[in-house]
Parts: C-alpha cells; structure tokens; sequence
C-alpha cells in the first residue's frame, strides 16, 4: 500500500476514528479528549511509519535466510 494513496489515507482516518472513539467513550476521566487525540494520533504516526516500512522493503527481491 502506497503511503500518498487515497486508500492509506482512508485506513488511517478509520484507525484514528476507532482509537479516538475507544479512549473517549471508555474514560471518565476529567482530560479524556486530550488522552483520546494523543492516543489516535499517535496510532497513525505508528501506522504511517509502519506501512513505510513495508513499502521500502517490498521493492526488495533478495531471499533473507534466517535459519
């Protein structure tokens, strides 16, 4: 998945969607919006860096033997 295509971006708005709406419907506590951004904003910083990875390494057609 290509990280400027329009699909990664909708994946990414899901993940926010999901991690904002599980830290802020599942805490009472006083900063829950705070808690609940920095929580789903940090889950897409963690998914961009992740599916970069992937896709600089997918170009990749060397056998890595790990036994």
């Amino acid at each position: 998945m290509d990280i400027k295509s329009k699909k990664f971006m909708v994946v990414g708005v899901i993940t926010f969607l999901i991690l904002f709406l599980m830290n802020y419907l599942g805490n009472d506590m006083p900063d829950r919006l705070e808690r609940a951004l920095m929580t789903a904003v940090a889950g897409v910083i963690g998914l961009t860096i992740g599916m970069w990875f992937v896709h600089k390494n997918s170009k990749d057609d060397t056998h890595h033997d790990f036994d």
